[in-house]
């Protein structure tokens, strides 16, 4: 079933048009991989393009927002059974340092 419930667009305001789908590879726990299809949306007054994304999904990061929340919260760090390379240790301070809010 199709998702019924009316966009509108975060700019203007306006009702948005379902536009195309994208996929983006999502990496999970357990080093696991998934492709995942994304619903784009265009507004049809100012052109700008919004991207759908589950709650699971940070924009612009390819890791589950669990893994980033628990790496930001400070329960997943280099030394953690099952995530000592995954994600690396570089990509870890980087999401501490740019101050990504963990969902609640």
């Amino acid at each position: 079933m199709a998702n019924t419930i009316d966009k509108y667009c975060p700019d203007c305001k306006e009702k948005l048009k379902r536009y195309d789908t994208v996929k983006r590879i999502v990496r999970g726990k357990d080093h696991s991989q998934k492709l995942v299809a994304i619903e784009r949306y265009k507004c049809p007054k100012c052109k700008t393009i919004h991207r759908d994304l589950p709650e699971y999904l940070y924009p612009f990061r390819h890791y589950e927002s669990d893994i980033i929340d628990g790496v930001i919260e400070g329960f997943i760090s280099p030394e953690t059974l099952g995530f000592e390379d995954f994600p690396c240790e570089e990509t870890m301070k980087r999401w501490k340092k740019r101050g990504i809010k963990p969902r609640l």
